[in-house]
Protein backbone atom coordinates (compact mmCIF):
# COMPACT_ATOMS: atom_id res chain seq x y z
CA UNK A 1 0.00 0.00 0.00
CA UNK A 2 1.47 3.27 -1.12
CA UNK A 3 1.00 6.54 0.74
CA UNK A 4 0.99 9.70 -1.31
CA UNK A 5 2.98 12.07 0.90
CA UNK A 6 2.99 14.91 -1.62
CA UNK A 7 -0.81 15.43 -1.46
CA UNK A 8 -1.22 15.40 2.31
CA UNK A 9 -1.00 19.17 2.69
CA UNK A 10 -3.04 19.98 -0.43
CA UNK A 11 -6.41 19.93 1.41
CA UNK A 12 -4.95 22.13 4.15
CA UNK A 13 -3.65 24.61 1.57
CA UNK A 14 -7.02 24.74 -0.20
CA UNK A 15 -8.90 25.38 3.04
CA UNK A 16 -6.36 28.05 4.06
CA UNK A 17 -6.71 29.75 0.69
CA UNK A 18 -10.50 29.73 0.94
CA UNK A 19 -10.30 31.08 4.48
CA UNK A 20 -7.90 33.86 3.41
CA UNK A 21 -10.22 34.82 0.54
CA UNK A 22 -13.24 35.04 2.82
CA UNK A 23 -11.23 37.12 5.31
CA UNK A 24 -10.19 39.47 2.51
CA UNK A 25 -13.80 39.77 1.31
CA UNK A 26 -15.05 40.57 4.79
CA UNK A 27 -12.20 43.09 5.22
CA UNK A 28 -13.18 44.78 1.93
CA UNK A 29 -16.83 44.84 3.02
CA UNK A 30 -15.88 46.37 6.38
CA UNK A 31 -13.69 48.99 4.71
CA UNK A 32 -16.52 49.88 2.33
CA UNK A 33 -18.97 50.21 5.22
CA UNK A 34 -16.57 52.44 7.16
CA UNK A 35 -15.97 54.71 4.16
CA UNK A 36 -19.74 55.10 3.62
CA UNK A 37 -20.23 55.97 7.29
CA UNK A 38 -17.43 58.51 7.24
CA UNK A 39 -18.87 60.29 4.19
CA UNK A 40 -22.23 60.78 5.89
CA UNK A 41 -22.61 64.30 7.22
CA UNK A 42 -23.75 64.53 10.81
CA UNK A 43 -26.78 66.75 11.18
CA UNK A 44 -27.51 68.37 14.52
CA UNK A 45 -30.95 69.55 15.38
CA UNK A 46 -32.34 71.70 18.13
CA UNK A 47 -35.93 71.96 19.25
CA UNK A 48 -37.24 74.60 21.62
CA UNK A 49 -39.94 74.00 24.17
CA UNK A 50 -42.99 76.26 24.13
CA UNK A 51 -41.72 77.87 27.34
CA UNK A 52 -38.39 78.71 25.70
CA UNK A 53 -40.19 80.23 22.71
CA UNK A 54 -42.35 82.30 25.04
CA UNK A 55 -39.25 83.44 26.95
CA UNK A 56 -37.60 84.47 23.69
CA UNK A 57 -40.67 86.50 22.69
CA UNK A 58 -40.72 88.21 26.09
CA UNK A 59 -37.05 89.10 25.78
CA UNK A 60 -37.71 90.64 22.37
CA UNK A 61 -40.59 92.66 23.80
CA UNK A 62 -38.38 93.77 26.68
CA UNK A 63 -35.72 94.93 24.22
CA UNK A 64 -38.33 97.07 22.44
CA UNK A 65 -39.45 98.72 25.69
CA UNK A 66 -38.94 102.42 26.28
CA UNK A 67 -36.07 103.45 28.54
CA UNK A 68 -36.85 104.35 32.16
CA UNK A 69 -37.47 108.02 32.88
CA UNK A 70 -35.12 108.38 35.83
CA UNK A 71 -36.32 111.90 36.66
CA UNK A 72 -39.90 110.70 37.09
CA UNK A 73 -38.73 107.77 39.22
CA UNK A 74 -36.88 110.14 41.57
CA UNK A 75 -39.94 112.41 41.81
CA UNK A 76 -42.17 109.45 42.72
CA UNK A 77 -39.68 108.22 45.34
CA UNK A 78 -39.61 111.65 46.95
CA UNK A 79 -43.43 111.88 46.92
CA UNK A 80 -43.78 108.43 48.52
CA UNK A 81 -41.21 109.23 51.23
CA UNK A 82 -42.88 112.53 52.08
CA UNK A 83 -46.34 110.91 52.21
CA UNK A 84 -47.64 113.14 49.44
CA UNK A 85 -48.20 110.30 46.93
CA UNK A 86 -51.65 108.68 47.19
CA UNK A 87 -52.55 105.42 45.42
CA UNK A 88 -55.73 105.41 43.32
CA UNK A 89 -57.06 101.86 43.89
CA UNK A 90 -59.27 101.82 40.76
CA UNK A 91 -56.49 103.01 38.50
CA UNK A 92 -54.12 100.44 40.02
CA UNK A 93 -56.66 97.62 39.48
CA UNK A 94 -57.15 98.69 35.83
CA UNK A 95 -53.41 98.74 35.24
CA UNK A 96 -52.93 95.28 36.77
CA UNK A 97 -55.77 93.82 34.67
CA UNK A 98 -54.45 95.40 31.49
CA UNK A 99 -50.98 94.05 32.23
CA UNK A 100 -52.34 90.52 32.82
CA UNK A 101 -54.31 90.56 29.55
CA UNK A 102 -51.27 91.80 27.64
CA UNK A 103 -49.33 88.75 28.82
CA UNK A 104 -51.89 86.43 27.26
Amino acid sequence: MAININNLNQNNQVSRTVQQQTERQSQVANDAAKSTQSTKVAQDSVSLTPQAKQMSELQKKNGDAQPVNQKKVEELKAAIQSGYYKVDAEKLAESITKFEFDLI
